[in-house]
């Protein structure tokens, strides 16, 4: 059974930053990719980053560019999600998401993945 937990949501002032985690069981991804969306109150799943096995192609939405890094540690099955400069609309339901179905389409797309997690709260207070 394939499982994606995520981990490190939680309060942080403007400006600030948080580290999330996701941790994959039940299978590799090691040669799959692996990202990260997001949804805010009231408002739909938004693509946030992603990236393929070895840490290359790195994807992200304009919003985060220069400001959030997604890495990986394929040994352990883990996806990371640095962010930094936080800001209040950063507030959502992050998770974490794995096996791109069609990689023509793109990473941008909700249903264009196979695996979901949880999802963990990050709330950025002004």
């Amino acid at each position: 059974q394939v499982q994606l937990v995520e981990s490190g949501g939680g309060l942080v002032q403007a400006g600030g930053s948080l580290r999330l985690s996701c941790a994959a069981s039940g299978r590799s991804f090691s040669r799959s990719f692996m990202g990260w969306f997001r949804q805010p109150p009231g408002k739909e799943r938004e693509f946030v980053g992603s990236i393929y096995w070895e840490g290359n192609y790195p994807d992200y939405a304009d919003s985060v560019k220069g400001r959030f890094t997604i890495s990986r540690d394929n040994a352990k099955n883990m996806l990371y999600l640095q962010m930094n400069s936080l800001k209040p609309e950063d507030t959502a339901v992050y998770y974490c998401t794995a096996d791109m179905k069609a990689l023509q389409r793109g990473s941008s797309f909700p249903d264009n993945w196979n695996y979901w997690g949880q999802g963990t709260q990050v709330t950025v207070l002004s």
